[in-house]
């Protein structure tokens, strides 16, 4: 007994020793070990995804997780393919708190998916405000999320085998019996093209050509590294010949094994025909239902979804789309130019797609032409020094620059081909462009040698702008250049249209002749045919620059719309080109109602439009919007599809208060823009 009182006393002494522990302490290691059990990969936080398997590239998934205890507005969801990409290497992610009911932890996303031809993998992370790395940041310097805390990973979400290539585009050839159709496989087997006139009877057959490209063929970050880097599978080429003029044909490609695509359709072309028409813009881009390193361009949607209702009505017309630099905007991220191709996929596999080069696929600090001048020229290109863009289409002609490295030449860098009654030439920006080069000599000589009885008219296009009244001051040597060098080719071979991108607005200029409106008398005499400059590079990018401030006023904000300068706007949309042998006609679609804003008439050379004024352009600009400014110098006739008595008032309103007037109309446009859908990326003036 004595032995057991003497334990109980040593016990005691010892726990008076002890100093009692805080509540606060408790707390804390309380919080804690529920922090480490939230964070931990085995928690009960789980990802289900339906379907499992998808069955072709815009599908969607659903992604759902249930389980989130004390959910933050920073928890996200990580996507990622091929699945076993390390944390960091995701293609896009999405914020939890995007979903209606993401507080109670349990929600859902929709995500429409392009194949990648790999897996795809979801994974939720917790992202707490303290964890915000300033330092590590996408390209408008927000902050990316961080992968530190995993909360659960998905199963395995696939494609299904046996449907057939994707991403189908046309394109001319230099033939104009042929068309070319391009499109991507897994795996790089043989595969073929069938086509036909009857949906049933697609009797010929055309072999393909397959190349592809490796990471090692990149020239810099983040295009040959693992964050950007993806298989890009492999390129099929195939050309169907012996083409009727005009005449509508059906195709598919693919192969027993792989599995067939969908039959598809598009016209001839028709080389006597007495019509051209074609749909141009430049600095598309593409959007993705995720946000990733870069902003991508969600109105690229608007801009294609409008140019496939107009191919849709035309029938059994042939046309085409003119894609003016500025692609993809992958810079780098390879999966997307599979979700640009993809994008564009139901009308470039209607009518030929044609593009030339933008700094957004080429330009990197090792290019092989960069003179001293050339300040503009750095790392756009996001390293992929135009590998994608070369493999990915053929244009017609054989035109290349050489790398400098391991990576293939560069191609498609300019060309030019007929349709209809329109010549149209291609030139590249980003390489060298000055006289003594490849790319001077051609486009001089094919200048010289069009067939105006043939091809009345002539377009030429290229990415960077020979005029625009956008504050871009770091292209002012290049453009410098140009006006040296090209536009007394333009204005002596009486060159049509020159259509440019870069800056990504609409605004089109009075028939230009070193920075001045042309004239002409009402019988087309005693004056030259000056080039129309349009700047057409509001198909989807929306980061604008401002107007060029006024000299007087160089620091505020006050942006006058020069004389030269007819029409300029801040919205998205394309241009819509109709020539006949009498007249070529250019009208500016906006994305935001699927009309036309702007127009202009130009007569054949040697003829004057009935009607039309000083400089023989008629310029209409229908309903929707009313008229911006008419320039009284550059002689241009104004029209809108109004009343008499409303243009009767207009006309008496312009010629009295012109400036006042423009200011209102731009400002009350802008008013009545804001109530509907669309936002209008920067107002045109202030």
């Amino acid at each position: 007994m004595k032995q057991i009182q003497r334990s109980r006393s040593l016990v005691s002494a010892k726990l008076e020793m002890l100093h009692p522990i805080p509540t606060t302490t408790v707390l804390f290691l309380l919080s804690f070990c529920l922090f480490l059990t939230l964070l931990s990969p085995t928690s009960s936080v789980s990802i289900s995804l339906g379907p499992n398997t998808l069955t072709k590239s815009g599908d969607s998934v659903r992604v759902q997780w249930t389980g989130i205890h004390s959910p933050s507005d920073l928890d996200w969801l990580g996507i990622y393919s091929p699945p076993d990409s390390s944390d960091e290497n995701y293609i896009g992610y999405v914020f939890l708190s995007s979903c209606n009911n993401w507080q109670s932890g349990s929600c859902s996303v929709d995500l429409p998916l392009v194949n990648l031809r790999s897996p795809y993998q979801f994974r939720i992370f917790r992202w707490t405000h303290d964890e915000v790395e300033r330092y590590k940041h996408h390209h408008q310097h927000k902050p990316l999320p961080g992968t530190k805390h995993l909360l659960a990973k998905s199963k395995l979400l696939s494609f299904e085998s046996g449907h057939g290539p994707e991403q189908i585009h046309l394109a001319f050839t230099d033939k104009d019996d042929e068309m070319r159709v391009m499109f991507i496989t897994a795996d790089g087997k043989k595969n073929l093209v069938k086509y036909g006139v009857k949906e049933d009877g697609l009797d010929e057959v055309a072999q393909t050509e397959v190349r592809t490209y490796e990471r090692s063929d990149m020239c810099g970050s983040p295009a040959n590294e693992s964050i950007g880097w993806r298989n890009p599978g492999f390129i099929h080429n195939g050309v169907m010949r012996n083409l009727n003029q005009g005449k509508r044909y059906y195709y598919k490609v693919g192969s027993d094994e792989g599995g067939w695509s969908l039959t598809r359709t598009f016209v001839s072309r028709n080389k006597d025909s007495n019509e051209t028409i074609a749909f141009l813009f430049g600095d598309l881009g593409t959007s993705t239902p995720y946000s990733t390193f870069h902003r991508t361009q969600e109105e690229s949607k608007s801009t294609i979804k409008w140019i496939l209702r107009d191919l849709e009505a035309l029938g059994d017309k042939p046309a085409l789309i003119s894609h003016i630099g500025d692609i993809s905007y992958a810079r780098g991220y390879s999966w997307l130019w599979d979700s640009f191709f993809t994008q564009i996929e139901p009308v470039a596999s209607k009518v030929p797609y044609h593009v030339c080069i933008g700094n957004h696929e080429y330009d990197w600090p090792l290019q092989p032409w960069k003179p001293d001048w050339a300040e503009m020229y750095g790392t756009d290109g996001g390293g992929e020094c135009g590998v994608p863009y070369s493999l990915k289409f053929i244009m017609p002609g054989n035109s290349s620059v050489p790398t400098g490295t391991r990576a293939p030449a560069t191609k498609n860098v300019y060309y030019s081909f007929d349709a209809g009654v329109v010549h149209f030439v291609y030139m590249s920006t980003e390489t060298d462009f000055l006289p003594g080069s490849k790319q001077y000599d051609f486009i001089k000589h094919d200048l010289l040698s069009v067939n105006r009885n043939t091809t009345p008219f002539i377009v030429v296009q290229g990415h960077r702008p020979m005029y625009t009244t956008s504050h871009e001051i770091w292209d002012a040597p290049l453009r410098k250049r140009l006006l040296e060098h090209y536009e007394p080719l333009f204005v002596n071979n009486k060159v049509t249209l020159a259509l440019w991108g870069h800056v990504h607005r609409y605004e089109r200029f009075c028939p230009l002749k070193n920075f001045t409106c042309g004239s002409k008398d009402l019988n087309g005499e005693d004056g030259e045919d000056f080039p129309v400059h349009v700047v057409i590079g509001m198909g989807g990018q929306d980061w604008q620059p401002i107007w060029e401030p006024s000299p007087d006023h160089f620091k505020d904000s006050i942006f006058p719309q020069p004389a030269r300068s007819l029409y300029r706007s801040g919205e998205f949309g394309y241009t819509r080109l109709l020539a006949t042998r009498e007249k070529l006609t250019l009208a500016y679609i906006g994305n935001h109602d699927g009309k036309v804003h702007d127009m202009v008439e130009i007569p054949a050379p040697g003829s004057v439009l009935s009607g039309s004024s000083n400089n023989g352009v008629e310029v209409k600009i229908p309903a929707p919007g009313p008229v911006l400014s008419d320039n009284s110098n550059s002689g241009v006739e104004v029209e809108s599809k109004f009343s008499t008595v409303a243009k009767v008032g207009s006309i008496l309103v312009l010629g009295a208060f012109i400036g006042y007037v423009v200011g209102f109309i731009s400002h009350a446009r802008r008013q009545a823009a804001s109530s509907k859908t669309w936002i209008p990326v920067k107002s045109e003036e202030v």
